[in-house]
C-alpha cells in the first residue's frame, strides 16, 4: 500500500492548499475524499473516553465523526463500556467487502474480557446506504448478545451507519 502524507502548502501560488506527498516525495493537491479519509483516521475515541454514554445520541455523534466518509467496504466496530457507562475504547476489529464483513463473536468476547468491559455497543456500516437491519444483522446481534451474556457483559445496542443515517437496533427493539 502506498503511503501518503497530508501537509499545508506554504507556497504563494497555492497558499492554504492541502497537498498530498506520495512515497516518492512528489506533491499534488489533495482530493476531498483523501482529506476526509485522513480526517476520519484522526478522529479518536479519546474524544469520548471517560464520558457517560447512557443514550444513543452521544454514540451517534461519535459515529457521525468516525464514519464521516462513504467507505466502500463494511467495517464492524466495538465501543467497550465500563460499569459507569463510560467508554473504555473504540476498536474496529473486522473489515469486510462491499456488502458483508465476517464478524466472530468469539473475538468480541475475547476483546470484552481483555478490556474488562461491562457492556458493548456494536456498530457497522452499510456502504449500500440501506438504513435497515438485515436478517444477518439481526441473527448476529442475537448470537452476540447470548455469547456476551455468558461472561456477564451486556450488548447495549447495535448501530448501523448508512451514510448520514444511523439506526439503533435497540430503538427498533431488535437487541
Amino acid at each position: 500500500m502506498q503511503q501518503y502524507s497530508l501537509s499545508l502548502d506554504l507556497d504563494a501560488n497555492n497558499a492554504g492548499a492541502l497537498l498530498m506527498r506520495d512515497a516518492g516525495g512528489a506533491m499534488r493537491p489533495a482530493s476531498r475524499r483523501e482529506i476526509l479519509r485522513v480526517a476520519r483516521e484522526l478522529v479518536q475515541a479519546d474524544e469520548l473516553r471517560g464520558q457517560s454514554l447512557t443514550g444513543p445520541d452521544a454514540v451517534r455523534d461519535f459515529l457521525r465523526l468516525r464514519f464521516n466518509t462513504a467507505l466502500e467496504h463494511e467495517v464492524c466496530g466495538l465501543m467497550l463500556i465500563d460499569t459507569q457507562h463510560r467508554l473504555i475504547d473504540y476498536l474496529e476489529p473486522f473489515r469486510g467487502t462491499l456488502d458483508q464483513a465476517a464478524v466472530y463473536p468469539r473475538e468480541i468476547v475475547k476483546l470484552a474480557l481483555w478490556h474488562n468491559a461491562k457492556a458493548v455497543f456494536l456498530v457497522h456500516n452499510h456502504p449500500s446506504g440501506a438504513a435497515e437491519a438485515s436478517a444477518a444483522d439481526i441473527r448476529l446481534t442475537q448470537h452476540l448478545k447470548q455469547a456476551l451474556a455468558l461472561i456477564d457483559v451486556q450488548l447495549l445496542d447495535h448501530f448501523i451507519v448508512a451514510g448520514p443515517t444511523i439506526v439503533s437496533m435497540a430503538e427498533k427493539e431488535l437487541v
